[in-house]
């Protein structure tokens, strides 16, 4: 499953992962902070449209194993309120060699950013709360380091 309403489990990942013929392990863990654009967040919420995220998500995973020559990435998103400091994704890259773990795992964050249908609500102290703009949605994998997502 790629998108779960429970916590990640990144140990359970680490070890569903296992692969002999990889030397490095790179681990991207989300977590949800306490501010955004100078405001303070008391918690957030994700959601998203479950099957169309869950092949975006599955899609990626190949990509970046094709791109990036990793035998391994698998990716985890959580939808539904996160307090502070709750992991909101995570990703699992292992590779021969470390040069390539890295760069797949922020491919894979940041293409994430701009393919896949997930919302991000911020809920402030005083009781509001707002989406925030995030970035447009993209099929091309185009991406930069704009955006909030």
């Amino acid at each position: 499953m790629h998108i779960t309403d429970q916590p990640i489990d990144v140990a359970a990942l680490i070890a569903e992962t296992a692969e002999p013929s990889c030397g490095a392990l790179v681990v991207f863990e989300g977590v949800v902070r306490d501010h955004h654009d100078g405001q303070a967040v008391a918690r957030m919420r994700y959601t998203a449209y479950k099957p169309l995220a869950e092949r975006v998500l599955r899609e990626l995973e190949a990509e970046v194993r094709e791109r990036f020559g990793v035998p391994v990435c698998r990716i985890v998103h959580r939808v539904g309120d996160l307090d502070i400091g709750e992991s909101s994704v995570a990703i699992v890259v292992r590779s021969p060699h470390r040069a390539e773990a890295f760069k797949a795992s922020e491919y894979a964050i940041d293409t994430l950013k701009h393919r896949v249908p997930i919302w991000k609500n911020d809920f402030y102290p005083d009781g509001t709360s707002a989406y925030q703009d995030g970035i447009p949605l993209s099929a091309c994998g185009e991406h930069g380091d704009e955006g909030t997502r």
